[in-house]
């Protein structure tokens, strides 16, 4: 991407949602409107313990859903009922910042959400408190970038989208200016 290119979701931000917040919850300084920090997509997938080139296509399948390289990501703690050891490798996952971050949102919002078998929406109650949101989606399959025919099995994937809002109204609000199809 070139120094010059502004996201399509960005330039809508600095534009439209930022003043419209502003002026929504009565803030007395600009920086105080929310704004998104990053956007965190992970992968867990336990079968990698047993087969190695499952958590590889994990990666791949990462790395072409949002044009960033993928990291291994490894068990904090052993625990004996799922036969996992401390360092095992066993998930996936991607920290999207800038423009990447508002790229992904944009194919999310617009691509791959409507995409989902029986669509009513996003659940409004997955904000953490802090006006942080955390959205699972089952399968890999909704975004277009991925090939049906060549992944190696269908997993699901988890998308933490952390904004800098203090209440989850303040998040929600934001969110919903953004397109994110919420449930009524």
């Amino acid at each position: 991407m070139s120094e010059k290119y502004e996201p399509r979701l960005k330039k809508i931000y600095r534009e439209q949602i930022a003043p419209e917040l502003f002026r929504e919850f009565n803030y007395t300084s600009p920086m105080q409107t929310p704004r998104l920090e990053k956007i965190v997509v992970s992968m867990g997938v336990g079968e990698a313990l047993t087969n190695k080139k499952i958590l590889d296509a994990a990666i791949d399948d990462l790395t072409l859903i949002t044009g960033q390289k993928a990291v291994k990501t490894k068990a904090r703690k052993s625990i004996a009922n799922f036969k996992i050891r401390t360092g095992q490798e066993i998930g996936a996952k991607v920290t999207l910042r800038g423009k990447m971050m508002y790229e992904f949102l944009d194919r999310l919002v617009n691509v791959a959400l409507p995409r989902v078998k029986d669509f009513r929406g996003i659940s409004q109650n997955a904000f953490d408190g802090h006006g942080n949101y955390a959205l699972g989606i089952v399968e890999q399959i909704i975004f277009p970038e991925i090939d049906f025919d060549k992944i190696e099995r269908v997993a699901g994937l988890n998308i933490v989208i952390v904004t800098t809002a203090r209440t989850d109204a303040e998040a929600r609000a934001f969110l919903a200016k953004f397109g994110m199809p919420f449930r009524k």
